[in-house]
């Protein structure tokens, strides 16, 4: 009886086992074809523009049947949506990851080195990125993104505040108020933005500017003010 029970026991581990394995197949495996789609609507988007992607363009460059793809996604909208949420997140990744030595410094030092550090990695996130860039300023403009629900428009905006959040939290170590921290934050960003656009469309050269430079004068007068402000 004993044996039963034990040869019993043995058999269901086995059962749980097998489904455990298949759900990590089949989950594996949507993952895989979620990657493809997503692949495939980054380049459409890329090439065709928002308004000349469809959901048949992309299914076919992704190798599936239209109606395959709403299994993953409901509509053309939300496939933008989980772009620019994923680049967004890679975005926030670098920002936060950006950082100095700030060994034996000041406290003012140490804040204006890494406020030096997270503005610079979001503007070359950019720079070295421009169709993240362009993906991007469906929201960056202040256009309202066609079909994103107010939901999902607030789940991408707060995921871009939270990449200038850095910015602004050296901000204020460096002594502002918290106010006046998200004007300058508001600030960096618009000159970032200002600047890369100028440089992805050519305008740039119209003022035969460099716009690393332009970035890194930009952030030396905002520094120096900083530190007039102290004195």
């Amino acid at each position: 009886m004993a044996k039963s029970t034990a040869s019993q026991e043995v058999s269901s581990r086995r059962v749980a086992a097998t489904a455990e394995s298949r759900v990590a197949r089949e989950n594996a495996l949507n993952q895989t074809r979620r990657t493809l789609i997503l692949d495939a609507a980054r380049t459409a988007f890329s090439e065709l523009g928002l308004d000349g992607a469809s959901l048949r363009e992309i299914a076919k460059r992704a190798g599936y049947t239209p109606g395959a793809i709403y299994s993953y996604f409901a509509n053309l909208e939300e496939i933008y949506g989980a772009l620019l949420g994923e680049s967004l997140q890679r975005l926030n990744q670098v920002v936060e990851g950006a950082n100095v030595g700030t060994r034996g410094k000041t406290q003012f030092a140490k804040a204006t080195d890494l406020l030096r550090a997270k503005a610079e990695a979001f503007y070359v996130f950019y720079r070295d990125n421009p169709k993240e860039l362009d993906l991007g300023f469906y929201l960056f403009d202040g256009m309202k993104p066609r079909g994103l629900t107010p939901e999902l428009n607030q789940q991408l905006n707060e995921q871009l505040m939270t990449a200038l959040r850095p910015v602004q939290r050296q901000l204020e170590a460096s002594g502002l108020a918290t106010d006046q921290a998200l004007i300058e934050t508001t600030a960096v960003f618009a000159h970032i933005v200002g600047i890369l656009v100028l440089n992805n469309t050519g305008r740039i050269r119209l003022f035969k500017q460099n716009p690393d430079a332009l970035f890194v004068q930009y952030m030396d007068s905002l520094i120096q003010r900083l530190s007039a402000s102290r004195a």
